[in-house]
């Protein structure tokens, strides 16, 4: 049986992060405190193509701290596509972790249909 299932993503693991920013060939992502045009953010730097300044993950609350002036300073695209690549390796670390195997594929348009399996390893 198939079901589909809406995800709002809180960024909440540093591993799925660093996981997102592998999977897109992103910079390590950076623990510190960073500046954005408002002022200063604490938490989990990531930089993204294009973009002014980084995005920092607060982990804590699973925040996302960013400005990107409404496009001028970079790409709402990046941002989504480092919140469907943590979405996939969150999902994926957890359905391990839980037994289930782990199995994607990549859709037309940017999709991912992600299968969740009962039985071993995982991918």
């Amino acid at each position: 049986m198939s079901h589909v299932v809406t995800i709002q993503t809180e960024v909440r693991d540093g591993v799925a992060v660093e996981a997102a920013c592998r999977r897109l060939k992103l910079p390590q992502p950076v623990v510190g405190e960073f500046e954005l045009y408002s002022g200063k953010v604490a938490g989990v730097g990531v930089r993204l193509p294009g973009w002014v300044y980084p995005v920092v993950c607060q982990l804590g609350c699973g925040k996302l701290c960013y400005d990107n002036f409404e496009g001028r300073w970079g790409e709402q695209s990046q941002l989504e596509k480092f919140l469907q690549a943590y979405a996939v390796e969150k999902a994926k670390r957890e359905a391990r972790r839980q037994g289930y195997t782990a199995v994607e594929q990549q859709l037309p348009g940017g999709s991912i249909k992600l299968t969740i399996q009962l039985g071993g390893g995982g991918r």
